[in-house]
């Protein structure tokens, strides 16, 4: 029973892992995005009137709320996977 608990945390792991590859990957593009804003003149930029830079700052917010949502879902994702673990082991010191 407990080979089977330890292999179910190391693929748990493993998962854990990559889901913070892309969410590092994800913090890394917003982090350059808010350069590229930064860098930006302040003066007169040319963003096709009014209309362009609307849009633009739409998509900057969508990618941050995206990475933030994926955050949140990284972090429920954690929380029910320690669930699961904490009620297995509850169980097996029962047993």
């Amino acid at each position: 029973m407990q080979s089977k608990i330890d292999e179910m945390l190391t693929h748990m792991s493993h998962s854990h892992q990559q889901m913070a590859r892309v969410l590092d990957a994800e913090r890394q593009m917003a982090v350059r995005m808010a350069q590229i804003i930064h860098d930006l003149p302040d003066n007169d930029p040319e963003f096709d009137g009014i209309n362009g830079l609307i849009e633009n700052s739409g998509q900057i917010n969508k990618s941050i709320i995206a990475y933030l949502g994926s955050i949140a879902d990284l972090q429920e994702a954690l929380a029910e996977t320690l669930n699961h673990v904490v009620k297995e082991l509850g169980s097996h010191e029962e047993e």
